[in-house]
């Protein structure tokens, strides 16, 4: 065994060596996109307003529950000078001091078809005269029942019914495509860290062999069988390929950093990544990539609660300015008594009921113009959904066919670095018997560090495309599944 075998062996040890006392971490592609999916910052964002739009939703439903509330006042004091009316009719300034303290129960339900809302209420006040001498009194509306319900106005009960569900099922098909594309960043990061570490090990290999060779070309030009250009030739390939090892670790160093924060990784645990085994075996087809996009991405009811919207606006333009009317109506128990115990006693039945209306006469065209405001929106927005549409569905199919091209072109460049890597090792032993030149050799070098290159490009580029096909279809096409979060 040679000095350059051993100390090659020597440096592999004291690499295990390392990696082990450090507890160096060793990542697979679907380590990193579980992590990423787990503890990245962008994954805590889109969970973060995932759990914001579960709680506006939970706002929304509230609307359609049983209110129940207690309202007081205590106590209430006023002394101020108010006008009486007197026993002959006459009308006189008094100083007045009083206090009052009320206390309520209501009891309220929204009806969201119509817009209206059904109430019960039981009510207490009692009032203190403060002047001399202290007089007290109580008024109770033991039970008050009633219904308010607006005629011809818009009802935003009604619409929310209808949009609210849609914008909260929008929110759960936009998290699982947040995570799809935290998963697309995610690869991004591993390919480049993947690739940087390849070109360290191929940068080493180069001047490892550089290296030796040109302890080869010294020895041949020694013995006058190479010209002097050629030694200088092979001195300046060495120190390039010297150069080129040091760009390379420093790109490394940049991509693991990169990396390391993006998965939120503390410590200084040195990061190792396997590269992914051979191609997934299966087709991606276009009508099923576009069939499984329009069932389950977010965009497809985003276009259903933008036409919905459009249609909302212009109704909220009728109901808000033309004939608007509301009824009102109560019923209930009413008492005024001196003391507590008397006011529940022997109440008097109270009843109520009225109907407002508004009608514009004169604004002016104000009403027309903003209801036609509105339908010209309307058809705008449908409009733009249609192009819309157009462009979700061709963006579908291409990201399909741009998948099935990615996987012909990864398996040329499979072969291509195969056949480039055996290239330069014929063209290596054929160097070294002098069949061939130094140019010839750098150019199945070059070859070789190109196709090797290309090669893992295409990889990422590969596995790029089909986790983006992923998001914008949130179909799994390895596991033939839907993407649910």
């Amino acid at each position: 065994m040679n000095n350059k075998n051993l100390l090659i062996i020597i440096c592999l040890f004291a690499y295990s060596y390392l990696n082990a006392q450090t507890g160096a971490l060793n990542f697979t592609l679907q380590d990193v996109i579980q992590m990423a999916n787990a503890q990245s910052p962008q994954a805590k964002i889109a969970k973060t307003t995932l759990e914001n739009k579960y709680w506006q939703f939970r706002t929304y439903k509230s609307n359609y529950l049983p209110q129940l509330a207690l309202n007081g006042t205590i106590p209430d004091f006023n002394k101020s000078n108010n006008a009486i009316t007197q026993p002959d009719g006459s009308i006189v300034f008094r100083n007045q001091s009083f206090s009052t303290s009320s206390l309520e129960v209501s009891l309220s339900q929204n009806i969201g078809p119509t817009g209206g809302q059904i109430f019960a209420s039981s009510y207490l006040q009692r009032l203190d005269a403060l002047s001399t001498p202290t007089n007290i009194s109580y008024l109770s509306n033991p039970v008050l029942i009633g219904f308010r319900q607006p005629l011809f106005r818009f009802n935003q009960l009604k619409w929310d019914a209808r949009i609210q569900p849609l914008l909260y099922e929008e929110s759960k098909r936009q998290y699982a495509e947040d995570l799809e594309a935290v998963s697309v960043l995610a690869s991004e990061r591993f390919f480049n860290l993947l690739i940087a570490e390849i070109r360290v090990r191929i940068e080493s290999l180069n001047l490892a062999n550089n290296d030796t060779l040109f302890q080869i070309a010294k020895g041949r030009y020694n013995l006058g069988r190479i010209a002097e250009n050629e030694l200088l030739q092979m001195e300046l390939s060495t120190m390039n390929a010297r150069s080129n090892l040091a760009q390379a670790q420093l790109d490394r160093e940049t991509h693991e950093l990169r990396l390391r924060n993006f998965l939120n990784i503390k410590g200084q645990q040195h990061i190792t990544l396997v590269e992914p085994p051979l191609i997934p075996d299966f087709v991606v087809d276009d009508s099923i990539a576009l069939m499984q996009a329009r069932q389950n991405r977010q965009a497809v009811v985003e276009f259903e609660r933008r036409r919905i919207e459009a249609d909302r606006d212009v109704a909220q333009a009728r109901g808000n300015n033309g004939f608007n009317a509301d009824i009102v109506a109560t019923y209930g128990l009413t008492n005024t008594a001196g003391t507590l115990s008397d006011v529940y006693k022997n109440s008097l039945e109270q009843e109520r009921i009225n109907l407002s209306f508004q009608l514009p006469i004169l604004d002016w065209g104000r009403t027309r113009s903003q209801v036609r405001t509105a339908q010209v929106s309307r058809e705008l927005t449908r409009t733009i959904l249609e192009q819309d549409q157009q462009n979700f569905e061709q963006e579908v199919v291409l990201l399909a066919k741009q998948f099935s091209m990615q996987r012909a072109k990864l398996i040329i460049a499979t072969r291509a670095d195969t056949i480039a890597q055996k290239r330069y090792e014929i063209s290596m032993k054929r160097y070294l018997i002098g069949k061939i030149d130094i140019t010839d050799l750098n150019i199945a070098l070059q070859e070789k560090d190109n196709a090797k290159v290309q090669y893992l490009a295409s990889l990422q580029q590969f596995w790029s495309s089909y986790f983006d096909l992923r998001r914008k279809t949130l179909y799994d096409f390895e596991n033939n599944k839907t993407i649910t979060n």
